[in-house]
């Protein structure tokens, strides 16, 4: 009889799930059904070249001053050297952060290491630069330059090796597009969602979508520690004359 019941069962099942296919496949959406047209995405015009900002940018150089930066120190106005269209570190000036605050963004910049080679791994033209003052993308001189993997060049520092090494030579420019989703705490300060990078190495994908496992460190473990929506974009002096130019950002 028990068996009978199970029998019994799996026919009503097997029925029940038949005619509910069979009502899915009458069913016959026209194409509009699956479109829509609110909200329509609001117009940006690109650069006229794929490095250039769009019209929806903020330029942090132009090529001209350093008026959106200043020095992280003591807030006075950012000492580096500014030259031909180029700005470059002035050593033992200490790091420089923009005045503007910024949470998700892309971020576009350009940087050169010295011409003249000098050191070796992290003695190389060595700077970075930090996501909310907090996260950093490695700057080097990892051409052909060995140093611990998660140090070089697009490397998350002491977090994350680049996949490739797309490093240009010293007497060429180099290109860093980086996507940054900033972490985001309860009001309680607890970690919510972690922060999350993309970076694009002079066109070559180095970091996809890596979640970040805290702010960096240089000794230790990294651990969240609650901040700000927002915070500034800085740039390190490392003791190398490391330059940069076209230099802009996008809010998301």
């Amino acid at each position: 009889m028990k068996n009978l019941f199970l029998f019994g069962s799996l026919l009503l099942s097997f029925a029940c799930i038949q005619q509910v296919v069979a009502q899915q496949q009458a069913i016959k959406l026209p194409p509009e059904a699956t479109e829509f047209w609110e909200p329509v995405p609001r117009k940006v015009t690109p650069g006229k070249e794929n490095h250039l900002p769009p019209s929806d940018a903020t330029i942090l150089f132009d090529g001209t001053s350093l008026d959106r930066f200043e020095s992280v120190r003591d807030g006075a106005p950012a000492a580096w050297k500014v030259e031909n269209g180029t700005f470059t570190v002035v050593p033992r000036t200490g790091d420089i952060q923009t005045k503007e605050s910024f949470g998700d963004v892309q971020l576009h910049l350009e940087w050169s290491a010295p011409d003249v080679i000098k050191g070796e791994g992290q003695g190389r033209g060595n700077s970075g630069v930090f996501l909310m003052s907090t996260y950093e993308i490695q700057i080097l001189d990892s051409y052909e330059s060995q140093t611990y993997s998660n140090g070089q060049a697009a490397s998350v520092y002491k977090q994350y090796p680049p996949l490739v090494n797309a490093m240009r030579t010293p007497q060429e420019w180099n290109t860093y597009d980086i996507f940054f989703t900033a972490p985001r705490f309860n009001t309680d300060g607890m970690l919510v969602s972690p922060a999350r990078v993309t970076v694009i190495h002079n066109g070559v994908l180095v970091q996809n979508n890596v979640e970040l496992k805290g702010p960096t460190e240089y000794i230790g473990i990294p651990n969240y520690k609650a901040h700000p929506e927002a915070l500034p974009i800085k740039l390190q002096d490392h003791g190398d004359l490391v330059s940069f130019r076209n230099i802009w950002v996008r809010k998301l």
